[in-house]
């Protein structure tokens, strides 16, 4: 076999730094991916209710290693929008948050684009308010409280959108008060900090690194440039965002298995969307990089792939074996004891794994799945004819984000408070 395919840290700062923000993007559109399936099920209502439970479990804890892995120590509401930069939730652009800060315990924010609205505004109002009123106010919250329990977000207007174009989309004020009471943690969340997820280590940021940002101690700033971070902060944060995925995962099968008429429902529910947003991601990583559709490709974007990372957690790799790609997923690894996405492969199960084959070239098929003690092997094979994409994969594709494209907005530039009282 030849040497495996990168991880992240094998990567360098100017392919971190465009990856990034589309791994955030990938961690947007898995709602895309499942979602429409729980419509199909349950109806609007109960998406509506797992939306919210699944953010609501994992947001507050992959916050929490956000700020962690960067320093991001304080409890203002500066603090809570450069988390919001980070998140699966807001990814840059697609969801294109505009800050203000005022103080330490006042802000507020536009989006003057919302993704997540151009895919449901053809659905109609019901779908709107259900995303924009239903789902956001408590998730929100969620958020918030991982930097300040006595935060609060609260609109000043939001969809549905009357006029029909009015612009920006929607906006927010954030406020702290000291004698607030505090939220309570959701009790999902509670849960979800004590998986394997939640605690694991990941790679180490070199905080000597001379070759760009090492953390986010510093100010505010809008439209966060990538490109001047170090690559070991990158290879951090595209972890770290792989590991949201994840999380959001666990959350999104702690949900549905409290609707679903059966563990047999839930699991086709969850195998579902897994096999969507695999085969989204798997496009745009593949193009990003730019790589081509040869073996070598196909192994690294399993590697790279965050629906199957990050490596740490996972424990899957995937290497080059004459003309065929085997991928290895070992038993025993956090991701299996997590009872997450990783659980729904097996022998007969390999839909996402094909999902990513087809991705990188529709003739790569999975061609021999063998279950041992110590995991699952998968062989991937280069065929003649061309498969055909999932019908999960397409419904995906319904998202404005399968096409998205980030633009270059130049440096950073700091967002400096309005005022200087407030708290400290």
């Amino acid at each position: 076999m030849t040497t495996p395919a990168h991880m992240y840290s094998d990567l360098t700062g100017d392919q971190l730094a465009g990856l990034v923000p589309e791994l955030l993007l990938s961690g947007q559109l898995i709602d895309r991916s499942g979602m429409a399936h729980l419509i199909g099920a349950f109806g609007r209502e109960t998406m509506a209710r797992v939306a919210v439970e699944e953010w609501m479990a994992a947001s507050p804890v992959y916050t929490h290693r956000m700020r962690t892995a960067l320093g991001i120590d304080g409890n203002g509401v500066e603090d809570m929008f450069k988390c919001l930069q980070l998140d699966i939730g807001a990814p840059p652009q697609f969801m294109d948050f505009r800050y203000e800060v005022t103080d330490h315990d006042h802000g507020a924010f536009v989006l003057d684009h919302c993704g997540a609205l151009m895919d449901v505004e053809p659905l109609g109002d019901e779908y709107v308010t259900a995303m924009c009123h239903d789902i956001e106010d408590p998730t929100f919250d969620a958020t918030a409280i991982a930097t300040n329990r006595r935060a609060r977000i609260r609109p000043i207007h939001r969809p549905p959108r009357r006029p029909a174009d009015r612009h920006p989309h929607c906006a927010w004020t954030v406020t702290i008060e000291p004698d607030r009471d505090e939220l309570p943690l959701p009790p999902d969340a509670e849960l979800m900090f004590t998986t394997r997820a939640a605690q694991v280590g990941l790679v180490p940021i070199d905080a000597t690194a001379d070759d760009g940002l090492v953390d986010y101690r510093g100010a505010l700033v809008a439209d966060l440039q990538f490109a001047e971070w170090s690559a070991s902060a990158l290879a951090r944060i595209a972890e770290e965002v792989a590991l949201q995925h994840q999380l959001l995962a666990l959350g999104f099968w702690l949900s549905v298995r409290r609707y679903a008429e059966s563990v047999e429902q839930a699991t086709e529910i969850f195998r579902k969307q897994f096999t969507g947003i695999a085969g989204l991601a798997a496009d745009r990583l593949r193009a990003e990089l730019r790589l081509g559709t040869d073996a070598q490709a196909l192994a690294q974007v399993v590697n790279l792939i965050p629906v199957l990372g990050p490596g740490r957690y996972t424990g899957v790799e995937a290497a080059v074996d004459a003309d065929e790609v085997i991928v290895e997923i070992p038993a025993d690894s956090a991701a299996h004891a997590d009872g997450g996405w990783i659980t729904l492969l097996d022998t007969d199960h390999v839909e996402p794994l094909q999902a990513i084959g087809v991705a990188v070239d529709p003739r790569w098929s999975v061609v021999a799945a063998e279950q041992t003690g110590e995991g699952l092997t998968v062989r991937f094979g280069l065929g003649t004819e061309a498969q055909k994409e999932s019908g999960e994969v397409a419904i995906a594709r319904f998202s404005s984000g399968a096409d998205f494209t980030f633009t270059d907005r130049g440096r950073s530039i700091p967002i400096t408070p309005l005022t200087t009282t407030g708290g400290v």
